[in-house]
């Protein structure tokens, strides 16, 4: 059987980076689509510099795919960036417009043309998509440390998951992964990471926000990509997998 390959955005750090080190690790061969470079080896894995909301760049990253593997099976949506938790009156109107159309560009447009770009040769191969949400995806909580932005993104990302689901079924599958409180190098429109000044605190903030008390690791969420886009999966689409510490049912 030939091995299975996979497209992963914003796979040169945080949660695409671990994801793309699992599905290395298990088998895959693995393009990496990031407008920056990946700091030190990410496996062997391809990489194509581009940028997510360009429909070019996303059509080059599966272009790669194909032409370096022969085809594609797996795309992860993931590349994103956070508002900084600005709320409503924080900002101008005009400061408050275009801060919410970049971070809908990248968390939203930039995964809906990953889709497109994919989804003819992930027909082909009858192959899945798994996107990257948020607990912002659910809920509205200023203390869980999402803006109105941010939290509308992720709410636009959801039903964009559940359109796709039903718009590419029965050839393709689509679901998500929503994790809560995952201390990364995630960066806000400003290009400051959202957890650089005390990434400690933030973990135990976290830790005490959710009842079960945990922090999860990127490498943690990993192996949750791969089993969406496994057989054993095969009866899943339009579903998102929670690993927020219980957040669900606070």
């Amino acid at each position: 059987m030939s091995k299975r390959v996979a497209l992963v955005t914003g796979g040169s750090s945080g949660i695409g980076r671990a994801i793309v080190a699992d599905l290395t690790a298990h088998g895959y061969d693995v393009v990496v689509l990031d407008r920056e470079q990946p700091d030190g080896d990410i496996g062997g894995a391809g990489f194509v510099l581009g940028d997510v909301t360009s429909p070019d760049d996303n059509q080059r990253a599966v272009d790669t795919a194909l032409n370096r593997y022969g085809a594609l099976h797996l795309l992860v949506g993931n590349a994103g960036i956070h508002d900084g938790e600005v709320r409503l009156l924080d900002r101008s109107g005009a400061e408050l417009a275009a801060l919410t159309r970049r971070v809908l560009d990248v968390d939203v447009v930039g995964y809906l043309l990953a889709a497109r770009a994919a989804a003819e040769a992930l027909t082909t191969s009858r192959g899945t998509m798994v996107f990257t949400l948020s607990d912002a995806s659910f809920m509205v909580a200023s203390d869980l440390g999402a803006g109105i932005a941010y939290t509308a993104a992720k709410h636009a990302a959801l039903g964009l998951v559940r359109h796709l689901a039903a718009d590419l079924a029965p050839h393709v599958r689509v679901n998500a992964v929503a994790p809560s409180g995952i201390v990364t190098g995630l960066r806000e429109v400003d290009g400051v990471e959202l957890f650089a000044e005390n990434p400690d605190a933030m973990r135990e903030e976290i830790r005490s926000q959710n009842p079960l008390g945990v922090v999860l690791s990127a490498a943690q969420l990993a192996p949750l990509y791969r089993f969406l886009a496994s057989d054993e999966a095969c009866g899943m689409t339009g579903e998102v997998l929670r690993p927020d510490g219980g957040l669900s049912v606070r």
